[in-house]
């Protein structure tokens, strides 16, 4: 297994991390989470560097965002709940929990929270949310060209999205513009229920591109068992946004780590618990970003996979 950091340029000033000596006031603070149930432990590991413990001096309410139809419902159920902090994971469950209220202060993560208008800015994010960006818009012509790297050619790619979601939609315009200037033909199908996924792949399978790239949305990664089944009945080799594809089976992923901004999160909810306004904290940008790749995939795919290859990638699962 190997690991690295890419540390990008930071969204107006970085929160200083608290030091671990300085212990929380007393008291049980509340969290309500609406976020895939698999991030709750990376929260949970940054709050305990910072002094607090579930049970001891916190509770977390988790509600899972896998089935994205019932967002608005279990955002309203969460507010319901009045907790001192809503933690939201992606923009769908972000807008949902800022229609629930206007007053309880949110922590997110977001593709592109000032493109989807979840804040005003980065660097003043105004209103009761703030965060950490997902939003990293040079890195689609990357996932194109570690496509090439492994396949040698992606004359031909097809990109599979959610429409319904708008960082996808940004997302899209982003990887049609690298497709051109790396003069690849693409082409994107639709996926917004389960049932979307037969027919898409269909597709796939007449065209018979060189490769897949997989945009990422709430309710596809909530699918990336089946996507990567998919994928590897279909023998083509794909790239999605973060490490849960290749740990369902996929053959790659590069795109800011998901568990990094997770964890980061926990400073975001300590600095609220001791009055600190959303709106007075910056919106960070992504530093870690992982490159994950699936050598028993790879092989299964007929893929040998190059040293340069194995040698970049955060991960190499076996």
């Amino acid at each position: 297994m190997r690991r690295r950091e890419i540390i990008a340029g930071m969204a107006g000033v970085a929160l200083p991390l608290v030091a671990r000596a300085q212990q929380p006031a007393p008291g049980k603070w509340r969290i309500g989470m609406l976020a895939q149930e698999r991030r709750r432990d990376f929260v949970l590991r940054g709050l305990r560097e910072l002094g607090y413990y579930e049970g001891k001096n916190l509770s977390i309410d988790v509600r899972s965002i896998e089935d994205t139809s019932r967002i608005g419902a279990l955002a309203d159920e969460l507010v319901g709940l009045k907790p001192d902090v809503v933690l939201a994971g992606g923009t769908q469950a972000v807008k949902a929990v800022q229609r629930a209220t206007k007053t309880i202060p949110i922590v997110m993560t977001a593709s592109d929270p000032v493109g989807s208008g979840l804040v005003a800015s980065l660097a003043r994010p105004a209103g009761n949310t703030t965060g950490v960006s997902l939003f990293s818009p040079d890195l689609s012509g990357k996932r194109m060209e570690l496509l090439r790297t492994v396949t040698g050619d992606i004359s031909t790619l097809a990109v599979l999205w959610n429409p319904d979601d708008p960082p996808a939609v940004v997302a899209l315009k982003e990887t049609e513009d690298a497709a051109r200037a790396l003069q690849v033909k693409l082409s994107a199908l639709e996926v917004r229920r389960v049932q979307d996924y037969a027919p898409a792949f269909g597709e796939i399978g007449k065209a018979q591109p060189k490769g897949l790239i997989i945009l990422n949305s709430a309710f596809i990664t909530s699918s990336v068992v089946r996507i990567a089944e998919l994928a590897i009945g279909l023998k083509l080799p794909s790239i999605y946004t973060d490490r849960s594809y290749p740990e369902a089976g996929g053959l790659m992923s590069y795109g800011p780590s998901f568990d990094a901004a997770y964890k980061r999160l926990a400073v975001y909810i300590d600095r609220i618990f001791k009055g600190a306004r959303p709106a007075d904290l910056p919106v960070e940008q992504p530093t870690t970003f992982d490159f994950i790749v699936n050598l028993k995939t790879a092989k299964v795919l007929g893929i040998t996979l190059p040293p340069n290859v194995l040698t970049r990638a955060d991960d190499v699962i076996e």
